[in-house]
Formats: C-alpha cells, sequence, structure tokens
C-alpha cells in the first residue's frame, strides 16, 4: 500500500528572497559548469549552494562541498531566509512549457507530498532503470551531511479516470502561493493545500497505487541506505520516523501534459575501435539508410529529426553518425538469427524498447563495451539535446553518436511492473521539477540553528 504524508515544508521567504527566479534552479544533475556560475552569480542564497555546491583543492574531511551546504542551510534558516510552512500540506505543483521536440503546449498536473520509503520487491515502489555508482556516493554525502530531502523525486501513478486531480483540482482556482517562469520558459505554480479532507481523500485514494520512480533512481537509493543506516544507529525500526519518508512529486501518467525527451548516446574512447568493421556489423542487422548532411543548420538538423522520428513509429530506429563523417545514418533494426542469440535473457517487452536493443545490439555486441563499463560510466557520455550530439561527433569530440527516439510513458510503467530494468538514461521526463520550491528537513532546523 502506498503511503502518502503531508508536511510542513520549507520554503524562500518572499519577504526577505522577493525574485524567486533568482533562487531556484534546475535539478542537480541537469545543472552544467556553466549552469552553476550563473546560479552563483544570481544570488548568494540560490539554492545551487546546497544541491550542488562548488568544490575546491584544498578541501578537506572537515570543509568540503558537502559540510558547506549544510552550514549554509542552517545560516539560511538563522537569517529567516527560509521558513517554515504554518500547517502540514501537500502542495498542487502544476507546469507549463512548450515541448522542445514539437513546441506543442503543455500543462502537466501533479502534486508534491511526502512517501513512505519501501524496499524493492514489496509490490508498492518501482524502479524502471538502472543507477550508476558515482550519483549516488555523491547524493548520500549529501543527505548524510545536510540531513534533509532537498529535491523532490518524480513518481508515477495510474488514475484512469483522475479522481486523484479532481480533489486537487479545487484548490487551483486560486492564484498560487508561488509562481516563477525558469530558464527554460517553464511556468512553475504551487499550492499548499492544508484542508485535512482533501489530504485524507487523496491518501486513501493512492493507497491501492503501485508507484514507478520516473526520474531520481540514484536519490531513492540513497535514501533507502540513509534509512538503514539510521535504523542500525536506533538499533529498531520506526516507521513514523522522519528518514523513514522523503519528498516525491506525484503524476497520473494519463495525464496528457507528460512528455519525455531522448537521451543521446556519445562513445568515446573504445579501443582499437575500427569504423569500417562496426558499419559490416550494423549492415548485418539494420536497413542502413544514408542521409546527406549539407550544414548543420537548425532546418537541416530538424528534418533529419524528423525523419527519425518518421521512421521510429514503424519499427526500431536509430540515427549514427561516426567521427568526421558529414552523412547521418538511420538504422531500421532488421532482427536476424544471429540476433536472437544476442536477446538471451530478454523478456518480449524488452525487445520493443529501443534503448534495451541499443544496449545490447549495438552498443554491447556490436562494440565490445560490457554492462560493468557502462555502469562504470567509461566510454558513453549521454547528452538530451540532439543539435549538441551532431556537433560533437561532427568535430571528433566523440568517435560516433547514436540518437534515438523518446520511450513512451506506457512502456516506462509497464517495464517497471514487469520487474525489469531500462538501461541508464532510458528516459528524460520534460520539464524537470523546479529545485527550491519546497524541501523537506529531517531533523529540526529551527531549534539546531538557532543553538
Amino acid at each position: 500500500m502506498a503511503k502518502i504524508y503531508p508536511f510542513r515544508g520549507w520554503r524562500y521567504n518572499r519577504g526577505k528572497v522577493g525574485d524567486l527566479a533568482a533562487v531556484v534552479t534546475q535539478p542537480y544533475d541537469k545543472i552544467t559548469p556553466a549552469m552553476q556560475e550563473r546560479y552563483y552569480e544570481r544570488s548568494p542564497y540560490n539554492f545551487v549552494r546546497l544541491i550542488l555546491g562548488k568544490r575546491f583543492p584544498e578541501d578537506t574531511e572537515a570543509n568540503n562541498v558537502y559540510t558547506r551546504a549544510r552550514e549554509e542551510l542552517l545560516r539560511w534558516v538563522r537569517e529567516g531566509i527560509l521558513v517554515e510552512d504554518r500547517a502540514p500540506a501537500i502542495y498542487v505543483y502544476v507546469q507549463r512549457y512548450r515541448v522542445p521536440l514539437d513546441g506543442s503546449v503543455r500543462v502537466r498536473k501533479g502534486f508534491l507530498a511526502l512517501g513512505q520509503l519501501e524496499d524493492f520487491g514489496r509490490g508498492v515502489i518501482f524502479p524502471h532503470e538502472r543507477t550508476l555508482r558515482g550519483p549516488k556516493e555523491d547524493r548520500l554525502r549529501l543527505l548524510r551531511a545536510v540531513r534533509a530531502h532537498l529535491e523532490p523525486i518524480f513518481m508515477l501513478y495510474d488514475d484512469p479516470v483522475f479522481e486523484v486531480q479532481a480533489v486537487l483540482d479545487q484548490y487551483i482556482a486560486e492564484p498560487p502561493e508561488i509562481e516563477v517562469t525558469d530558464e527554460y520558459g517553464v511556468e512553475h505554480r504551487l499550492w499548499p493545500v492544508y484542508a485535512h479532507g482533501a489530504i485524507e481523500a487523496v491518501q486513501h485514494l493512492m493507497a491501492p497505487r503501485p508507484l514507478v520512480i520516473a526520474d531520481g533512481h540514484h536519490r531513492y537509493e540513497t535514501a533507502l541506505i540513509y534509512r538503514d543506516e539510521q535504523r542500525a544507529r536506533a538499533g529498531r525500526v520506526d516507521e513514523q520516523q522522519p528518514y523513514e519518508r522523503m519528498l516525491m512529486a506525484f503524476f497520473n501518467l494519463r495525464d496528457e501534459g507528460l512528455a519525455i525527451l531522448p537521451t543521446h548516446r556519445l562513445i568515446f574512447d573504445v579501443e582499437a575501435f575500427d569504423p569500417g568493421k562496426f558499419l559490416d556489423f550494423v549492415v548485418r542487422h539494420f536497413e542502413v539508410t544514408r542521409v546527406p548532411l549539407e550544414d548543420f543548420s537548425a532546418e537541416a538538423l530538424a528534418r533529419v529529426r524528423a525523419r527519425l522520428a518518421e521512421e521510429g513509429k514503424r519499427r526500431i530506429t536509430f540515427g549514427l553518425m561516426l567521427a568526421g563523417s558529414a552523412a547521418f545514418y538511420l538504422l531500421g533494426f532488421r532482427p536476424t538469427a544471429e540476433t536472437e542469440a544476442y536477446y538471451e535473457g530478454m523478456t518480449s517487452l524488452e525487445r520493443t524498447l529501443d534503448t534495451a536493443v541499443l544496449h545490447r545490439v549495438l552498443i554491447e555486441r556490436g562494440l565490445g563495451v560490457s554492462e560493468e563499463a557502462i555502469q562504470s560510466e567509461r566510454y558513453i557520455v549521454y547528452v538530451r539535446e540532439f543539435e549538441e550530439g551532431v556537433r560533437a561527433v561532427w568535430e571528433g569530440r566523440a568517435q560516433l553518436g547514436f540518437f534515438l527516439n523518446p520511450t513512451r510513458v506506457d512502456q516506462v510503467y509497464e517495464m517497471a511492473l514487469s520487474g525489469r530494468l531500462m538501461p541508464q538514461k532510458s528516459t528524460d521526463f520534460y520539464p524537470k521539477l523546479l529545485s527550491g520550491l519546497v524541501l523537506y528537513p529531517l531533523e529540526r532546523f529551527a531549534s539546531i540553528a538557532a543553538g
């Protein structure tokens, strides 16, 4: 049973931080070094100082990016920059945005609340993709230091008749308490809901629904590790303790406002890579169409991307570019007896997933890159922007690039409930949840800061 709880969130004090756009950020894993620098320049209270602070060569165990995040957090509480909400609430969260792939305008509705941490395998919360070691180690060190969940993770639930949203829609007729537009033009609005009746209705409606992690796998697994550490320290299990829950954002998978963008793969530093031999492998398993790239204008790249999307409606199709080549290859998958051997251990559902086929056939078999190497973040760089990936390959910053169509939301949900995991970075839900709107402490900040 999914357990959802209201909480007294901590938010920026609008009396002291007038312009929310100066302090909120994208999630930590989407912040580039250039973005980090811009965030630092915007405000001394920008949220980046908590979730992704600067590192310095002279850092020590006693003074580092994690300890500084803790010090900043408590200082902001002392100075009244962050204040606690007046009562426990759940928070209706609405985002209005343009889809980068086609420019259409969508509205995505959900809510923020605490979710009870559940071990995988208990039939309550399901992951959908594999994680990487580095981000988990980093987020665990931050959580141990700040003892707060600073950013929500993104959860999917299935509500075919929108019962949950019907309860919450009555609260969004009034102006939101928080309204801010981010650097991508996404409008974010937040309404706290304090009414006990509404909260209990949402809790009741959510209870029987399985939850799938759409975005935030590393942070969820980190929260489980931290919870187990605290249980061991206490010598008992008490599911009412703050560390037994974490901040989550919940969205109905039936919401037409949901969008997933593809995450492309750039391959680099593969030893003894032979483009000719690799292309020989490709033509054994794919129908190859060469699409010339006369230039790298937005119009030319849009035409290529449109071809990739159109072919992807008929069958699994990838885009391929090789370093220094002005050709873009469309690879239409053509299963063979040899491919069938590659599929060993894969379910019928996995065989319909672009990322699963890409990793098993082209990356593992075609390039010889093992799953262990992928886990260790060797050889692959993941990029969202199609144009960025194309230019990186053309300029020789990568040996080759694979370009994908987006995974569907229903595929994500079905895969998760089947107990199987997608390859890393199989999905990129857009837009991201804005960081800095509300946070959840695991201890009494005010008393600690005062002491």
